[in-house]
């Protein structure tokens, strides 16, 4: 697979998102490290999780241990592969999110993911969303904070706006190395940050870059283009759809969520999809 950049190292275009293996209509973990396998197999070296990703009130962390040790149990070398994780958003138990983006919150949440993930430092941790009771600057700053202690390797911010982005960076030092914004076909309005991270050389990584869980199986029928394009190439509309958003910038890297081995097999497949500008320009009108 082509690879892209984090910080200063290379990782497949194709990430695994790893939300849909721990929350509500989760699969049976042996079902979810056989996905985690697959992708490994076929080149994924981003793996995006978070310590919300779980279902119940006392199970934090769950997708953290999942991928942990799924990524442990791989018979293959792993020492190329990237798991960033996030703090700062919350899951009480009850199907509701909730945020916490104090100083203290994160540098507790990120010494919690170390001892799930079973590293020494966290290779790119990032700021959840952020939390309108708390400067922005703060929360930041404790993202700072754990990158000067040498916990984290590379320090990211998720659901961010130009100016948080542009803050963000300044905070850092210049050392924010990844945004993690929502971007799909139904959902466009972070073309702005798309083409901010393009200018400044910072990764993008599309959450939801399918649709979401519920969507993303019916991509092609909501977007006639994505079909059209996809059956002349004879490929899925997730594939054209992946390869389209490759397209738009060299730091893009799509993270879609997946828990069946055979559509990260297929999100991977994207990466060596070729459009053509005709294909491309349809794409963005649609």
């Amino acid at each position: 697979m082509q690879t892209r950049t984090v910080g200063d190292v290379q990782v497949g275009a194709i990430g695994l998102g790893g939300m849909p293996m721990s929350i509500e209509g989760r699969p049976d973990e042996q079902r979810s490290v056989a996905t985690v396998h697959a992708a490994l197999e076929a080149g994924v070296t981003l793996i995006d999780t978070a310590d919300a990703y779980h279902r119940d009130a006392d199970e934090v962390g769950h997708n953290e241990s999942l991928i942990a040790r799924a990524v442990a149990e791989y018979g293959g070398d792993t020492s190329d592969v990237l798991i960033a994780t996030k703090g700062g958003h919350l899951r009480p138990g009850d199907g509701s999110w909730t945020l916490n983006g104090s100083r203290e919150y994160l540098k507790k949440a990120c010494d919690a993911s170390l001892e799930r993930l079973g590293v020494e430092a966290i290779g790119l941790y990032q700021f959840h969303r952020p939390d309108p009771r708390v400067p922005y600057e703060e929360s930041v700053g404790a993202i700072r904070d754990l990158l000067d202690a040498g916990k984290i390797r590379f320090a990211g911010i998720s659901n961010a706006s130009p100016d948080r982005i542009r803050l963000a960076n300044e905070i850092l030092g210049g050392r924010l190395v990844s945004v993690q914004n929502q971007f799909s076909p139904a959902f466009r309005s972070s073309e702005p940050e798309l083409e901010l991270c393009a200018e400044l050389g910072i990764a993008f990584l599309p959450w939801s870059p399918l649709g979401g869980i519920s969507n993303a199986g019916a991509l092609g029928s909501r977007y006639a283009a994505f079909a059209d394009v996809a059956q002349t190439h004879g490929v899925s509309p997730q594939q054209v759809c992946l390869a389209w958003m490759l397209a738009k910038a060299p730091v893009v890297i799509p993270i879609p969520g997946s828990s069946r081995p055979e559509t990260i097999r297929d999100s991977v497949a994207a990466a060596e999809l070729k459009l053509s500008a005709e294909e491309q320009a349809r794409l963005d009108a649609a």
